[in-house]
Order: structure tokens, then C-alpha cells, then sequence
């Protein structure tokens, strides 16, 4: 395996979502989460929110991943609410790609850790956030819409 995360993902494009990328999105969340999706008009909201970054990936023209990071004003924590892959592209790197302009996103902001929640039962999310170096700090039952457990996680970002 490739060191460098987009070398291995293969050639992406990462840039702030725009309004024109929402149809795209929609149909990303769609395709990559069973349940738990962001409605159409929550997505629309946070591509124009001041304390939200929509990050897209792209291969071409293609939207094939997300991820979307929520700020507060006045804290030094920003929160990863979502990390979405094109299932096509499961696998390959993206999501290490995806995390770590995540990262880049909340230091660029003046955050200092971010935070984020994984289901229990999702295995390659999970082994993505501990090799990138995030540390499990609580377990929320019952957090997601089917009832399953979510695993709180938090790493502390370097300069």
C-alpha cells in the first residue's frame, strides 16, 4: 500500500462543496449509508453554513466521497459528523484521503481536536479512525436510528 493517501485513492480532486454539487451529494448520501442519511435540506444548509465545511472528492467530474465538518464559534474542537464513500470506491484509500483533509479543515479553522461518532458495528470506519490516531473516549447507546451503539472518538491535531 501506497504512503501517500491520495496516490492510493488515485487521482482526486478535494475542494469545498458547492451549491451545484447537491444533487451529487443526495445521491452519495443515498448510496452509502443504509440508514441515518442527511435529508436533502439539511445538506442544501450546510454547504452555505459559516460553521460547516462540506468537502467533496472527485475523479473528473465525479462526486465519489464527502465529508463534513461542524464548527462552533469560539471552541477549539470541531466535530467529523460524516465521512461518505461512493461504494464503488470502498477500499481504496478515499476515506484516508477524506479524513485527513477533515483534519486539515478543522486545524485550518483554529481547531485543536476533532471529535466524531462511529457505529459499534462498523469495522472499517473503526480501523480507520484508530490507525489514523483517534482515541475512544465514551460509547452513546442507542445513537443511531436502528438502535445501534455509537463509539465516540477524538484526536488531537498536530500543527
Amino acid at each position: 500500500m501506497s504512503a501517500d493517501p491520495t496516490e492510493a485513492a488515485g487521482l482526486v480532486t478535494i475542494r469545498p462543496a458547492h451549491p451545484a454539487d447537491l444533487d451529487a451529494l443526495v445521491a452519495l448520501e443515498a448510496a452509502a449509508f443504509a440508514s441515518d442519511r442527511a435529508e436533502r435540506r439539511a445538506i442544501r444548509h450546510a454547504i452555505a453554513s459559516p460553521t460547516i465545511s462540506v468537502l467533496v472528492a472527485l475523479d473528473g467530474a465525479v462526486l465519489i466521497g464527502a465529508a463534513t465538518i461542524e464548527r462552533r464559534r469560539n471552541s477549539r474542537r470541531a466535530r467529523l459528523s460524516s465521512i461518505a464513500v461512493a461504494p464503488g470506491r470502498a477500499g481504496t484509500g478515499l476515506g484516508r484521503v477524506l479524513l485527513a483533509a477533515a483534519e486539515a479543515e478543522a486545524r485550518r479553522h483554529g481547531c485543536e481536536r476533532l471529535r466524531l461518532e462511529v457505529r459499534e458495528d462498523n469495522g472499517p470506519g473503526i480501523r480507520l479512525y484508530e490507525r489514523a490516531g483517534y482515541e475512544r473516549f465514551a460509547t452513546v447507546p442507542d445513537y443511531y436510528e436502528d438502535g445501534t451503539t455509537a463509539w465516540r472518538y477524538e484526536k488531537v491535531l498536530g500543527a
